[in-house]
């Protein structure tokens, strides 16, 4: 009995391990904070520090409501969508796929051990889309969103 070439006999079973890890989620990249304040306060502090910073929040979402319309219980869990051309512009510029994971979010949610935010790393969108991570937008929504999010965290 012939037995088929090495590469052949693990082709399929390295094609099922990509599309198996492909599927994990994906926890790199994501900057996470920890916030005193209750999800909601959490996230009304943020779009206060975002709107006085230039900002526009466009949305905010309660997926812990949605869930308890469906009785799935998530507890707390908020997402707040928001930009500035100033800065999501230049990229979209660089990368017209950027527009695709612009504008920014921030989800809020009850973590183990209290409320949590966490937001993809702009370093990553930029990777992702093909533009420099020294790109002068990435640099400053870096810093605003470590800067925004830690006032939102901070104790009153």
């Amino acid at each position: 009995m012939m037995t088929a070439p090495l590469s052949r006999r693990i082709a399929g079973p390295i094609a099922a391990l990509g599309l198996c890890l492909a599927a994990l989620p994906a926890t790199a990249g994501m900057v996470t904070v920890e916030s005193p304040h209750s999800v909601s306060v959490t996230l009304d502090r943020l779009a206060a520090a975002l709107e006085k910073a230039g900002a526009t929040v466009f949305a905010r979402v309660d997926h812990g409501a949605g869930a308890e319309r469906v009785e799935q219980p998530i507890g707390a869990s908020q997402l707040l969508i928001f930009g500035n051309p100033k800065l999501g512009t230049p990229v979209m510029v660089a990368s017209p796929t950027a527009g695709l994971d612009l504008p920014m979010r921030v989800l809020a949610y009850d973590g183990p051990d209290g409320t949590v935010m966490v937001y993809h790393d702009p370093a990553d969108l930029a990777a992702a889309h093909g533009v420099p991570a020294d790109h002068p937008s990435i640099v400053k929504m870096t810093g605003a969103l470590g800067k925004l999010t830690g006032a939102a965290a901070a104790a009153e």
